[in-house]
């Protein structure tokens, strides 16, 4: 792709008062709406499909065997040529096709024989999803070939046989190695670990309350994956030597905060990591640059934001400007996306707060919080939040916040809430 393909667009009020030193912008990143259609032999994508196969799987007996329907559909949409594995992820890690640990490349007697041996696929065992990451990490390391490489993990438990410390451990090692999805099935796993997972791994998180919704959930994942076309793209951004990067955000379709993930990339520059591209695909990210104040009437380059892949090749670029004005009336208008995803961003936070503050038992905290997320999700038009809210609050006012704690509320509902609070919508027209 060239620069050509990708928009980068900058929203911003440039205009600060005399004195002030922050600028933000929101940076809409855009990639192009058609891609060329892939080669018939695609040995540039590889994909590994873990699914927990300890005790716990067996009930419902209906779990294990919904997770095995669900890899078989994921198989099915696997492309020709793509080069693809099964794991199974126990107190360990096995493969379960191929059964030597290394990659098949996907054709239909390949596609066949690997929902023949998840067919056998038997609960046993704890859960050390560290473990799994690891013998993902190592089969992928083994296939060089591939650009684009991507996991789904699948698992009904917690964490229980190895330490926090060792799966961080693992995280980190599969950290710039391939992505994850992650997905939780019923209501037993715990939201943070696999949060940590597909934040470090620039994949998703999301509950699938009833194990007969994986084989749809699995299928949509893996077309999602299978409409990756660029792979590794950063956001560069460049500043003068007067000003530093505050922070990063990606806010749209969900919050991320990219900050701690900057590696250094030149005099001045560095890069955040952004993961893979495909056709027709919108992302903002909130930018926030800290700059030495200047006289008014003065105008400033405060940053020069780039796409970039690790060629590196350029795939867009726009400019963050700085003006100092005595003039209140530009001063002090905010730009509606700054404001809206600042909302959005916030929105995220209290949500999580507030749920915790509620298994803390802190009912005050958590009223408060949740009433705040639920004006929030009012005033920003954010309807999914807003139903999931209300499975969690009873809501007397929305645009106040007014809300009273439900005295017994569905695991799955605020399970629900917990794991797709990050969900953002864009400024409304």
């Amino acid at each position: 792709m060239s620069q050509a393909d990708f928009t980068v667009d900058i929203s911003q009020n440039e205009y600060l008062p005399e004195g002030g030193d922050d600028v933000n912008a929101i940076v809409t990143v855009t990639s192009p709406g058609t891609v060329a259609a892939a080669p018939a032999a695609d040995p540039g994508i590889a994909e590994i499909i873990i699914i927990d196969c300890s005790g716990s799987m067996r009930t419902p007996p209906t779990k294990i065997a919904e997770a095995r329907a669900a890899t078989a559909a994921v198989v099915d949409v696997i492309r020709d040529g793509v080069a693809f594995a099964v794991v199974a992820g126990t107190h360990e890690a096995h493969p379960v096709f191929p059964p030597d640990g290394r990659l098949a490349v996907a054709n239909p007697a390949t596609r066949q024989a690997a929902k023949q041996a998840v067919s056998g696929l038997l609960p046993q065992g704890g859960t050390a999803i560290g473990q799994w990451l690891r013998l993902a990490h190592r089969m992928f390391a083994a296939y060089p070939l591939a650009s684009l490489r991507h996991a789904i993990l699948l698992t009904d438990g917690r964490n229980e046989h190895e330490t926090p410390e060792q799966l961080a451990e693992a995280i980190s090692l599969c950290e710039g190695v391939f992505s994850c999805d992650c997905r939780g099935v019923g209501t037993d796993w715990e939201v943070d670990e696999l949060r940590r997972i597909s934040s470090a791994l620039l994949g998703s998180v999301d509950i699938v309350p009833d194990p007969a919704g994986l084989a749809a959930d699995f299928a949509t994942m893996m077309e999602t994956a299978m409409g990756k076309q660029v792979a590794d793209v950063s956001l560069r951004v460049w500043t003068p030597q007067a000003a530093s990067v505050r922070f990063v955000k990606q806010v749209a379709p969900t919050v991320e905060d990219l900050s701690g993930r900057r590696t250094q990339s030149g005099p001045q520059a560095g890069d955040y990591p952004t993961g893979a591209w495909g056709g027709g695909e919108s992302r903002d990210y909130h930018v926030c640059i800290r700059v030495v104040p200047a006289a008014v009437g003065q105008e400033m380059l405060a940053a020069r934001v780039s796409l970039v892949t690790s060629g590196p090749e350029v795939l867009g670029q726009g400019m963050v400007r700085a003006i100092w004005t005595d003039d209140e009336a530009l001063s002090t208008r905010i730009n509606p996306n700054v404001a809206h995803y600042t909302g959005q961003a916030e929105l995220a936070q209290v949500i999580q707060e507030g749920l915790e503050a509620r298994k803390q038992g802190d009912e005050d905290t958590a009223t408060a919080k949740l009433g705040r997320a639920v004006a929030l999700a009012e005033r920003s038009g954010n309807e999914d939040t807003a139903r999931l809210l209300a499975k969690v609050v009873d809501v007397v006012d929305a645009a106040t916040g007014t809300v009273r704690l439900k005295k017994k509320v569905d695991d799955a509902d605020e399970m629900a809430l917990d794991t797709r609070s990050t969900r953002t919508v864009r400024t409304r027209k």
